[in-house]
């Protein structure tokens, strides 16, 4: 019981935080791209950036208690976890570009859509890839 209590704590805070983080990169998108008037792709790698640096320490910290503290440790999950968000940031791109330039959607409405399909993307790269826990590699349990 307590395996199922603790998946759904880690869901439901991946979903708070990943949500937050949405927010963010929607915020900081609609800022650049509507305030100021930037290119909506700077505008998109502006909000990632900003929005991927803020996850990165809400993931670690509260979504997936990564216990890890030596520093070599922390480096590899910081580059698993940069290198898995670029990844993703080029998924985010290309979806803003097929949904606005090819399907010709409005570019808010593309930015909701694509940050969805980030958000699934991220969640199955953070839990067994960027903070597996020993527990889990000695246990045998992969994707």
């Amino acid at each position: 019981m307590r395996s199922v209590n603790n998946k759904a704590k880690e869901i439901f805070n991946y979903l708070l935080f990943g949500g937050l983080t949405t927010l963010i990169n929607i915020v900081t998108y609609f800022i650049c791209a509507t305030l100021i008037g930037m290119d909506y792709k700077i505008a998109t790698t502006i909000a990632w950036i900003v929005s991927v640096l803020f996850a990165y320490i809400t993931n670690k910290k509260y979504v997936f208690n990564s216990q890890q503290t030596s520093f070599a440790h922390v480096v590899k999950e910081f580059v698993y976890f940069m290198g898995f968000r670029i990844v993703s940031y080029f998924i985010d791109i290309a979806s803003m570009i097929v949904l606005i330039e090819w399907l010709g959607m409005n570019d808010l409405v593309a930015k909701i859509i694509a940050n969805v399909i980030v958000v699934v993307v991220n969640y199955f790269a953070s839990k067994y890839i960027i903070f597996k826990k020993k527990t889990d590699i000695e246990n045998g349990q992969n994707i």
